[in-house]
């Protein structure tokens, strides 16, 4: 992951912090030898530059999963129009649910869209009529459920 979570400041990528991003994508486990010897930098510098974009928050390295090898088969967006409450605390209790793979706030129609994955649509009611309905402050929802997936990539920062 590329960014700062949307947080003050920002990390100053250089060509060489790039580089190592770049090998990093493709190979999560590569050494940092392997990638001074691919960049013809010394072992030290990748150490220390990932370790100046970790302690930044600009980059992490992680393990990511494909949701459909673990059996979650379905995707569903749901917009969440919030009444009484800031929608900010709507969605902090919203990330306690661990079936949401993203939160936003937004702006429109809806104060806070939500995207869902679930096993099969008999965990969606039970999800829905009771895990959020007992989040104080949610007005309305309104699901949509994916058809089809053109593009999945969590990996969406540019790095040019």
């Amino acid at each position: 992951m590329v960014g700062n979570g949307g947080k003050a400041g920002r990390y100053e990528f250089d060509e060489t912090d790039r580089r190592i991003l770049e090998l990093l994508k493709v190979n999560g486990r590569a050494t940092n030898q392997k990638i001074a010897r691919l960049l013809k930098i010394s072992a030290a510098t990748v150490s220390a530059r990932i370790r100046q974009m970790e302690d930044a928050k600009a980059m992490k390295v992680i393990a990511a999963t494909d949701f459909s090898a673990f059996g979650y088969n379905i995707l569903i967006a749901i917009g969440v129009e919030v009444q009484g409450r800031p929608a900010e605390d709507v969605a902090q209790e919203l990330a306690k649910l661990s079936q949401i793979l993203s939160i936003n706030l937004v702006t429109g129609a809806k104060d806070i869209e939500i995207l869902l994955a679930v096993h099969e649509f008999s965990e969606l009611s039970d999800f829905l009529l009771n895990d959020i309905a007992a989040i104080r402050g949610i007005r309305s929802l309104s699901p949509a459920i994916a058809v089809d997936t053109v593009k999945f990539d969590f990996d969406i920062a540019p790095l040019s």
